[in-house]
């Protein structure tokens, strides 16, 4: 892994420090360098505002605020010790809201949604501001609720972790599935038109099923984010470069 993985004005040592920290491996088993990887996508797109926090204007659709800070691969812990927590992509906070970016590039396509949660998860009372992500915890451990192509099970214990660490801190929550909707895999094959339709139903069932909970989730595609990023003159250099360096979004 070389400064050449990154993008200009990406800080490459704040970077790679990031994803040494999180459990992913994704430098170890050089998944970070295919060129479908996800989490050089968001390592590019939001590593870029490490050092200027104050440059990341807010995200299109998300109740948000001015940035004070943003993060790549950070945990957001639940309330209990040991077992696993969540890592988010990136975590952006301002003066009044926690922002979890849980980002998807190739991920929906593939198969392989594992469907399961811990018995802490399970058996703790998570208040009645999370009644409707319960309400689907219980529906996916229950194989009453099936996505084929959304990875329900993790945002749902994302929104779990993040809600946790937003009262901590006093701030609301917001919990940003930033997906892609590319046309072609990097080997050139198409990608299946009707997988992208099946996948944005189930992103928009999701949505409707958690709205009104003390995390608010909002779904957001990566060609829309770059479209925002391009129209304020001090990013449209880096969403031209992140376009040019990712191909199909």
């Amino acid at each position: 892994m070389t400064d050449a993985a990154f993008l200009p004005g990406v800080p490459a040592e704040a970077v790679l420090a990031a994803l040494k920290r999180s459990p992913g491996s994704e430098l170890a088993s050089g998944k970070f360098d295919s060129p479908e990887s996800s989490a050089a996508l968001v390592a590019n797109a939001f590593g870029w505002f490490l050092n200027r926090p104050q440059a990341l204007p807010p995200l299109p659709g998300v109740p948000m605020g001015q940035p004070e800070a943003v993060e790549i691969e950070a945990e957001m812990r639940f309330p209990w010790t040991g077992g696993r927590h969540p890592w988010l992509d990136a975590v952006i906070t301002t003066p009044t809201t926690l922002v979890g970016v849980e980002s998807k590039r190739y991920e929906p396509f593939r198969p392989g949604k594992a469907v399961g949660f811990s018995e802490a998860c399970d058996s703790r009372d998570w208040g009645n501001g999370m009644a409707r992500f319960t309400a689907m915890r219980r529906a996916l451990a229950d194989g009453k609720q099936t996505y084929r192509h959304l990875d329900a099970v993790q945002l749902v214990k994302h929104a779990y972790g993040l809600r946790t660490q937003s009262v901590k801190r006093a701030r609301g929550a917001v919990l940003v599935y930033l997906h892609a909707e590319p046309a072609q895999w990097a080997s050139g094959k198409p990608v299946s038109p009707d997988a992208i339709i099946r996948h944005r139903a189930e992103v928009a069932d999701f949505a409707r099923a958690v709205k009104g909970d003390d995390v608010t989730f909002v779904a957001l595609r990566w060609s829309d984010l770059l479209d925002h990023w391009s129209k304020d003159p001090a990013l449209f250099a880096h969403a031209n470069a992140l376009r040019g360096w990712s191909g199909s979004l």
